[in-house]
């Protein structure tokens, strides 16, 4: 097979001549000029055409001899640039990541048999995946001389399936503790129900709560969710008074996965607890809830353990009285919460109104600073 070289794309071989062509080649000079000129034309609109097919394609057509020099490339390769041309794989590829490439084009020229394979090369850039297929090109007695081959850049389909299979990983992981946590929520509310009704509409609420945090988590791409839509979300039924009996005062953050999780449940039981019995059962309370960051005591390598405070605030409303029982949802907001993110949780029924305070690691609360939102929230 010969091969076009060059920098410009590969120019399709020639039809052979006819028994008509050679006719009217006899038939004088004129004549052979004009039909060289039609070939000339059909080539250039073949040409045309090829180029147009694989403009925007992304593949990377090329030819190579026996000592793998690269006789022809249709454009650079992913990951290369410069004048590949009459350089080697060997010359060109990282070291530590070719091996299998040249293997692969090698037993084509050695077994004369076509062979497809995906290569992953460690360039400077990142980590690039190739999906290669090569054909043997023979000469006339129908021995190897080389090799034509195709190459697309994957990496993008690659580092997709990735994240797809990191997903997937994080799904298994999530519904396992979402279970789990149902299942405490469901025998916790069983305890403490006096009857069946009472089970069923306690159990559902907070079921309910905690779609409401999924619903944010998958919103946000399961990257955290902002402190402030999970605090409207479980304020459920009362997100109206924001901003005239409830206040919401912090700077904008986002809330891992699990935190989100915990403190949506603690936040639905002070809200449920509000409304029924503390500051939002009557007409003038109001709920002041607020978080914010601070510096802990330094630990033994001399570092500071940031901090993330949150609290629950309520005043206006009937006098407190201790509850005479321990339900569901004090374990929730005094135990539970503080449990999951590592924390430890004040609660105080003063007669003048509820108090809950939450002091956890912010590194177990907060997504990273490379995720977390800047700027301040107030409602």
């Amino acid at each position: 097979m010969t091969n076009s070289l060059g920098s410009g794309s590969q120019r399709s071989a020639a039809p052979s001549t006819s028994a008509a062509e050679s006719a009217r080649l006899s038939g004088g000079p004129d004549e052979a000029e004009a039909m060289l000129l039609a070939r000339l034309r059909a080539l250039e609109t073949a040409e045309a055409r090829y180029e147009r097919a694989l403009g925007r394609s992304g593949i990377t057509l090329f030819c190579q001899d026996r000592e793998l020099r690269y006789l022809w490339l249709n454009r650079p390769l992913a990951g290369l640039g410069g004048d590949l041309l009459g350089k080697t794989d060997a010359e060109i590829l990282p070291e530590a990541s070719r091996g299998r490439l040249i293997a692969l084009k090698q037993q084509v020229i050695d077994s004369g048999a076509a062979a497809d394979g995906e290569v992953s090369l460690q360039f400077e850039d990142g980590v690039r995946w190739w999906d290669l297929h090569v054909e043997p090109d023979r000469d006339e007695t129908g021995e190897v001389v080389g090799i034509t081959g195709s190459v697309v850049d994957v990496t993008e389909y690659k580092e997709s399936e990735q994240r797809l299979r990191l997903l997937m990983r994080e799904l298994v992981h999530r519904s396992r503790n979402l279970l789990t946590v149902i299942m405490a929520v469901a025998r916790q509310t069983a305890s403490t129900s006096d009857s069946l009704e009472d089970f069923i509409a306690g159990f559902s609420e907070r079921v309910q709560a905690l779609s409401a945090a999924h619903d944010l988590l998958v919103q946000e791409s399961w990257h955290g969710v902002p402190i402030m839509s999970l605090m409207r979300a479980q304020l459920g039924h009362c997100a109206d008074l924001v901003g005239s009996r409830i206040s919401l005062d912090g700077p904008a953050v986002l809330l891992t996965a699990d935190a989100a999780q915990h403190l949506g449940l603690a936040l639905h039981e002070l809200a449920t607890n509000a409304v029924k019995y503390g500051a939002l059962s009557g007409e003038e309370g109001r709920v002041d809830i607020g978080w914010q960051f601070a510096e802990g005591e330094a630990g033994d390598n001399g570092s500071s353990t940031r901090r993330f405070h949150i609290h629950w605030i309520e005043s206006g409303g009937p006098p407190v009285e201790p509850p005479k029982r321990r339900g569901f949802g004090q374990v929730v907001i005094e135990r539970t919460v503080a449990r999951a993110l590592g924390g430890s949780v004040a609660l105080d029924y003063a007669p003048e109104g509820l108090s809950w305070h939450l002091d956890a690691a912010a590194e177990s609360t907060i997504v990273s600073d490379n995720g977390r939102r800047s700027g301040k929230e107030t409602a």
